[in-house]
């Protein structure tokens, strides 16, 4: 008996110094690497989580979190216009205790009172793609220059029709989009007019999605069969325009249309002609660096802030001379989902 009670003690501390011997090596090795990287917690909240655009910038999250050892939460929006689904994704992740915050927003201003209590409780946020109004709400954007996407199409649009009559269709995505705004106001600005001139014969949102723009370019066409020109706020609603287009007995010679995304079957789309010219953005690129960023901040304590310009190219198989563009073999090299 007196030996069974003895060994109790004994082996029950014996058990404590290895737990104890473990964890100062687990320590000790932690101190020589840093910090471990999984512990880093990064979240990203797009828009949707079905545009091929939003697809692949959760795939360069993902690949970029798991080279750098991070964790990955992530969360959309049941549509564009889905801020109600943002900002409780903001609030989640917060509570979640990630670091930082890669946000594609929904409405220029409706997430920044969600977004400054994240940055109030030590989450770094960085805006991708769409920036917020204003855009210091954010620590900083990562994001295609959306304006000048719009002005090389709107250049494009402008010179292949040149000497004609022109009857424009703008298809935008939704109220409060801030990159709607400047996509929408770049192609004005390339095209050489304003908002209000006699040659645009309608502005619809088409929610950046294929079946609400063709209804959207439908609702255009009772208004102005003689449209030739539509301006569309990404890749599916030119895919939507076109099957309006096309049921109303228009071909591909008939109209020029002009996007901006640069995704691969926006791209094949360009080769179909069902698009002439489109901007092609870089969201995995986008991603990557803003996973890259968050980790560092984890590490470092240091912040980005401003703006990263992510690059954007004119892809078109029809070039004109006056605008620079690459051509759709280079577009497909370089597409994304």
């Amino acid at each position: 008996m007196c030996q069974r009670h003895v060994r109790g003690p004994l082996v029950g501390a014996l058990l404590a110094t290895l737990v104890l011997v473990g964890a100062v090596v687990a320590a000790s090795a932690s101190a020589r690497s840093g910090a471990p990287a999984a512990s880093v917690k990064v979240g990203l909240i797009t828009k949707d989580a079905t545009n091929p655009f939003f697809v692949k910038m959760r795939a360069g999250a993902t690949s970029a979190a798991k080279k750098l050892g991070a964790s990955l939460v992530y969360a959309a929006g049941k549509s564009s216009s889905d801020n109600a689904a943002q900002i409780a994704a903001i609030e989640n992740m917060t509570t979640a205790g990630v670091k930082g915050i890669l946000i594609t927003v929904a409405d220029g201003k409706a997430e920044n009172a969600a977004i400054a209590k994240a940055r109030k409780a030590g989450v770094m946020v960085i805006a991708l793609d769409t920036p917020t109004v204003p855009k210091s709400a954010t620590n900083a954007l990562f994001a295609t220059n959306n304006f000048n996407a719009g002005v090389l199409i709107g250049k494009y649009a402008r010179a292949a029709t040149q000497g004609k009559t022109v009857t424009i269709a703008m298809l935008d995505e939704h109220a409060g989009s801030s990159v709607g705004a400047l996509r929408h106001g770049g192609f004005l600005n390339g095209f050489g007019i304003k908002d209000g001139d006699a040659q645009i014969a309608c502005v619809a949102n088409g929610e950046g999605q294929t079946a609400p723009s063709q209804t959207a370019m439908e609702n255009c066409l009772q208004k102005s069969p003689n449209i030739n020109v539509v301006y569309t706020i990404n890749e599916p609603s030119a895919a939507g325009a076109f099957t309006a287009l096309k049921n109303a007995g228009k071909t591909a010679d008939d109209v020029t249309v002009v996007s901006v995304d640069g995704g691969c079957q926006g791209v094949r789309n360009v080769q179909a002609g069902i698009i002439d010219a489109t901007s092609q953005q870089y969201p995995l690129l986008m991603a990557s660096k803003g996973v890259a960023a968050v980790v560092a901040y984890a590490k470092t304590g240091k912040k980005v802030s401003g703006y990263t310009d992510t690059g954007v190219n004119l892809i078109t198989d029809k070039p004109m001379a006056e605008v620079p563009s690459k051509n759709v073999a280079y577009g497909l090299a370089n597409c994304w989902g």
